[in-house]
């Protein structure tokens, strides 16, 4: 759809031509500024040399984070999988009742941030938490403990399963049914083709959203910090904490953006060459398939999942909520903090937006090999994980502009760096599927640029737009480690705050942000993502 939609495009003036000089100058502007924090770690780790590089890479302690880093990323991947596919079967595919509302159900815990997962767990088993206080006046004095790796992948499949939920989901429903008939006609139990046939074309769409769990596992902060896991993340942090030369932390840095290279170049080779595409097109709506006795189970799974990575967090959140309340609690800091972060969330929407707009502009009408240059530049802060940024903007205001070290602009410019790829995204999409001529009919009765951008290309995209700047909204809301690096001095959002309390075990000081971070986003979530996947 994609190619057919460009293939319209092509022409003088539409697909390639010269861009007005404004418009690039713009764009290389943005794309320059996305090449500074990789550049920037890079400058930093070569002051030690080539063989303080190695020397730290090389180090036993290294080569542990690293193997500690690739166990979670796979045990999370792996069982992130093996949840979300016969979830999306389920709700697709099947006679199940209520298929619509497990679908929102399932996909919902997108919008818990993992770190709020990670201190659900932890005030309900952990040493201080609800089971422990339940069962002291039975003679249990001590739980098992849940820190490290059992809790870790807990908490991340839980909260990263819906990336593959909603890829495989979407998926399914593309899948032209003659080809499972022609199977089954040959010969095939329903479980057979479903191997044989149906998974082999989920392969694409399992792997796109595989690929999100383990990059989100390998960017993770808050969980594993929170269950003191040593991943490449918290160590990164720790270093940037404790140690006076920072050098190890930028190769530290640079390891873990080689590691996220390295699942990126093994997730193109899992796509392969092949084509998945049905052979004909106006495939069949699928026939449900006849759950029977198998029912009353499927319920079962279904609500276990939602139970464990939905109903139980907030339900914990609620209890110590009104737990805080009751013994005095206040939600007068909550009020601040949620002004704080709605505050810089609206602005890094903006300029995100604002900056995002030139380069969509680019890549949608006037392609060529420089401005998909310029568009792959856009994602390299994307590709970063938010402790790696951070640390490269951290060294940049201490040691080269010390008048933005920790303030507000260099917070925003974090946000914009990390988040913007998401605008460009959605802003070129909608632009490519608006006609051109509209704004070479502007040109051509003596608009100039600036009147044609404004007057005619932003109300072509401001779908685009819209949904660009709403995803940035949401994802800056709950980024957690720019934030407590970058961040002025007292100025705490709802995610530090909730960070703050859990780290300090004030378990009940920390359920009304964790609560209206939920609420703010669970709205906007549904809206772009869950209601348009369940049309």
């Amino acid at each position: 759809m994609l190619a057919a939609v460009t293939s319209r495009l092509r022409g003088p003036g539409r697909a390639g031509g010269r861009p007005p000089a404004l418009i690039w100058g713009l764009a290389l502007l943005v794309g320059s500024a996305m090449l500074f924090p990789p550049g920037y770690l890079i400058l930093r780790a070569s002051e030690a040399g080539a063989g303080g590089v190695l020397e730290v890479a090389l180090d036993a302690s290294s080569l542990a984070v690293l193997g500690r880093s690739m166990l979670l990323a796979v045990l999370v991947t792996a069982l992130s999988v093996t949840v979300a596919v016969p979830l999306a079967w389920l709700t697709t595919r099947t006679d199940l009742p209520g298929r619509k509302a497990w679908t929102v159900l399932a996909a919902l815990p997108l919008v818990i941030p993992s770190y709020v997962g990670a201190f659900v767990l932890v005030s309900v088993l952990g040493p201080r938490g609800i089971l422990q206080d339940f069962l002291a006046p039975l003679g249990v004095e001590r739980l098992p403990s849940i820190y490290g790796l059992p809790g870790t992948v807990l908490v991340l499949v839980l909260f990263t399963y819906p990336y593959v939920f909603l890829t495989v989901r979407s998926a399914l429903g593309g899948i032209d049914p003659s080809l499972e008939e022609a199977a089954r006609g040959l010969g095939s139990s329903r479980l057979s083709a479903f191997f044989r046939v149906t998974l082999l074309q989920l392969r694409p769409a399992i792997a796109a959203g595989a690929l999100l769990v383990a990059l989100y596992t390998l960017s993770d902060f808050g969980v594993v910090s929170l269950l003191q896991y040593d991943s490449f993340t918290r160590e990164i942090y720790l270093q940037y904490r404790s140690a006076f030369d920072r050098t190890p932390a930028a190769v530290l840095a640079l390891m873990l953006v080689a590691l996220v290279c390295v699942v990126l170049f093994l997730e193109s080779l899992t796509r392969g060459r092949a084509a998945y595409h049905a052979g004909s097109s106006g495939a069949r709506p699928h026939q449900p398939v006849v759950l029977g006795r198998w029912k009353l189970p499927a319920l079962a799974y279904c609500g276990s999942v939602v139970l464990l990575a939905l109903a139980a967090p907030v339900g914990v959140l609620v209890f110590w909520l009104l737990r805080g309340l009751a013994s005095g609690g206040s939600l007068n800091p909550v009020v601040q903090t949620a002004f704080n972060s709605l505050q810089v969330s609206a602005m890094a929407a903006g300029i995100a937006v604002l900056a995002a707009l030139p380069v969509a502009v680019l890549a949608a009408r006037y392609r060529s090999r420089s401005a998909s240059l310029l568009e792959g530049l856009t994602y390299t802060g994307f590709a970063l994980p938010g402790v790696v940024l951070a640390l490269a903007l951290v060294f940049f205001g201490a040691n080269v502009f010390p008048v933005l070290y920790q303030t507000l602009p260099l917070l925003l410019f974090a946000y914009v760096v990390h988040f913007m790829p998401q605008a460009v995204g959605a802003i070129r999409s909608s632009l490519l599927q608006a006609r051109p001529t509209i704004e070479e009919a502007a040109r051509g009765l003596g608009r100039s640029t600036v009147g044609v951008l404004a007057t005619v290309t932003v109300p072509l995209a401001q779908r685009g737009i819209l949904a660009g700047a709403a995803l940035v909204f949401l994802t800056t809301m709950k980024e957690l480690p720019a934030t407590l690096l970058l961040g002025p001095t007292g100025f705490n959002t709802l995610a530090t705050q909730i960070w703050n309390a859990t780290s300090e075990a004030f378990f009940a000081r920390a359920a009304a942000p964790a609560l209206v971070l939920i609420s703010i986003s669970a709205l906007p979530m549904y809206l772009l993502v869950i209601r348009e996947r369940t049309k």
